[in-house]
């Protein structure tokens, strides 16, 4: 008798010290939230952004800063030094459209990153900014070139433009959009190749954004080829189980390296707003409801559906049990903020201040866990929106 009093009392115990943890960690959220006027832009920019933005500003402004960071990030991948410059600029560009206050300062610190990544990708070629692989095959295409290199530099152009003309860059800007358009055109399903054979629906989509806001500025017209892309990508790179866009597939788009990831579709969904809104929705919609988690208020994201799948470049490191991939986690907050969902944003935000562990400088704010390019996705991911609404809402007067 006493021995099952006993193993009931502890069965009770057990029970009620779980339930007092989840109840305890349920009001643990709480503490983690902030005000999302800290991180929603309304008639100026959001407090976050111009911390992120302050510290970025010192970084590309101090040679000796710069340079530690950048061999920081290079001795990891390459690309994490393109991409934080590109994403900084599209950043920038955003900030400055919507307080013009800020074009005066942001002008001069875009011009030196783009003529930087220009000067660079001419001195040293394409692999510079390229994983080492890309070097182990020849590109189908000749003469060499990655679409993820064009299309981040064409975007960087573009939406430099889009915040002030300027005549040397709308050349180099339009070299581009001609280039990614004969290339892309080659390809079996409208894509040009990011690495030898290897087509990324992340750069064929900023390409096409790229392409998009050059017809904005230039009164071209690329609908044809739009409608075209976006009848292939349909066709030959969904997804049969989740109805979501694929991440890799070769020139013919019939072999699929990856399946969709959430390091790719958030920000593809983001940029195919430009193209088709309504596609562009139902994406994000779709990788919420496979990709989007959260525990107890913490939101993160999976890299791969049901996050079932390996870790990778792209995924960045995952968290096993939980399957939280860092690397789409970030890019997350950029699908969250583009199609205002204000709920998935919150539970993020949580997750942010409790894990990314936010340092204080005297420039900005930077995050321990995150690096260079992953603070700057996030800075774009606050910053974005003006830029694209300009381009939604009409055409450029002459």
């Amino acid at each position: 008798m006493l021995k099952k009093w006993l193993q009931c009392n502890v069965f009770r115990g057990i029970v009620s010290l779980l339930l007092a943890s989840l109840i305890w960690l349920s009001l643990v959220a709480k503490f983690f939230d902030q005000p999302a006027s800290n991180y929603i832009a309304a008639e100026k920019n959001a407090p976050l952004a111009l911390s992120i933005a302050g510290r970025h500003i010192k970084f590309w402004t101090d040679p000796q800063l710069r340079q530690l960071e950048l061999e920081k990030m290079r001795s990891r991948n390459a690309e994490w030094d393109f991409m934080a410059r590109c994403f900084f600029v599209w950043s920038l560009a955003n900030m400055g459209l919507r307080d013009p206050e800020m074009k005066s300062s942001a002008l001069p610190v875009m011009d030196s990153i783009i003529d930087e990544t220009i000067r660079l990708e001419k001195e040293h070629g394409i692999h510079f900014f390229l994983m080492p692989y890309g070097k182990y095959s020849e590109f189908k295409m000749q003469p060499e070139r990655s679409i993820f290199i064009d299309g981040e530099i064409a975007l960087m152009l573009g939406l430099r433009r889009l915040l002030e003309e300027k005549e040397e860059y709308r050349i180099l800007h339009r070299e581009r959009i001609d280039v990614m358009l004969e290339r892309m055109q080659k390809g079996q399903v409208l894509c040009a190749e990011s690495y030898p054979d290897e087509c990324w629906l992340f750069c064929n989509s900023i390409a096409l954004a790229a392409i998009k806001v050059g017809d904005y500025l230039d009164n071209t017209d690329h609908s044809d080829f739009f409608a075209r892309w976006l009848k292939s990508a349909r066709e030959n790179l969904i997804d049969k189980e989740t109805g979501i866009l694929v991440a890799a597939y070769d020139l013919s788009g019939k072999n699929v390296s990856d399946g969709p990831e959430g390091s790719t579709i958030w920000l593809a969904a983001h940029c195919l707003q430009l193209i088709d809104p309504e596609f562009a929705r139902d994406q994000y919609l779709k990788a919420r409801q496979h990709l989007r988690s959260q525990f107890l208020g913490f939101g993160y994201a999976y890299e791969w559906p049901a996050g079932i799948g390996h870790d990778d470049v792209d995924s960045g490191p995952i968290i096993p049990v939980i399957n939280l991939s860092a690397g789409s986690t970030g890019l997350a907050f950029l699908g969250a903020a583009s199609f205002g969902d204000r709920e998935y944003l919150a539970e993020l935000y949580r997750s942010l201040e409790m894990g990314a562990f936010p340092v204080q400088t005297e420039h900005g704010i930077r995050y321990s866990a995150s690096n260079t390019v992953g603070d700057a996705v996030l800075l774009y991911s606050i910053a974005q929106g003006p830029a694209w609404q300009k381009i939604m809402t009409g055409r450029q007067k002459q």
